[in-house]
């Protein structure tokens, strides 16, 4: 199995985040993983771009009409990514607008959860329900509880739960 995915959005969004959860699906299945980040001025809503390798890759940047997989947490990064993404690459897209692409209001749904940042999680439940990983969503669950500070796990599953059932 291979799957090359791309993670897109801006400085605290939860990118890495949302990488690392990924990934570490992959690690605890015991798969062979790259990831890679760029963060231009993240810390000033910048672009930040993350890529995923999960397989037998020898390095980790994707090329362009690579990608099997984007999730878009930010709408006006659609343009600059979504030429990564192969010709029957699938795409998830954060946005409240209509459009072709898979669409949800995930950060919509992470405010009424009472944290902006969460849009990530909703993002990649919405992902796992639609089988377009090469996870579950237990495996995600894992992950999620892995790696999210304690004060936070709950609130986090929660969030990967309403992207579960959109």
């Amino acid at each position: 199995m291979k799957q090359q995915v791309i993670v897109s959005g801006i400085g605290g969004q939860g990118v890495l985040f949302l990488t690392r959860v990924i990934a570490q699906v992959a690690v605890n299945r015991g798969m062979a993983v790259l990831t890679s980040e760029t963060h231009g001025m993240a810390q000033r809503g910048g672009t930040v771009l993350s890529t995923i390798k999960v397989g037998d890759f020898a390095g980790p940047l994707i090329r362009a009409g690579q990608a099997d997989l984007g999730l878009l947490l930010w709408e006006e990064n659609l343009a600059v990514h979504q030429p990564l993404l192969k010709e029957d690459g699938k795409l998830y897209l954060n946005t409240a607008t209509e459009g072709a692409e898979e669409r949800i209001n995930a950060s919509g749904i992470a405010r009424s959860l009472g944290n902006a940042v969460l849009a990530n999680l909703v993002l990649l439940g919405l992902a796992v329900r639609q089988q377009v990983l090469f996870c579950t969503a237990e495996e995600c669950e894992t992950a999620i509880r892995q790696l999210a500070p304690q004060k936070f796990v709950e609130q986090n599953l929660e969030a990967f739960h309403k992207g579960l059932k959109k």
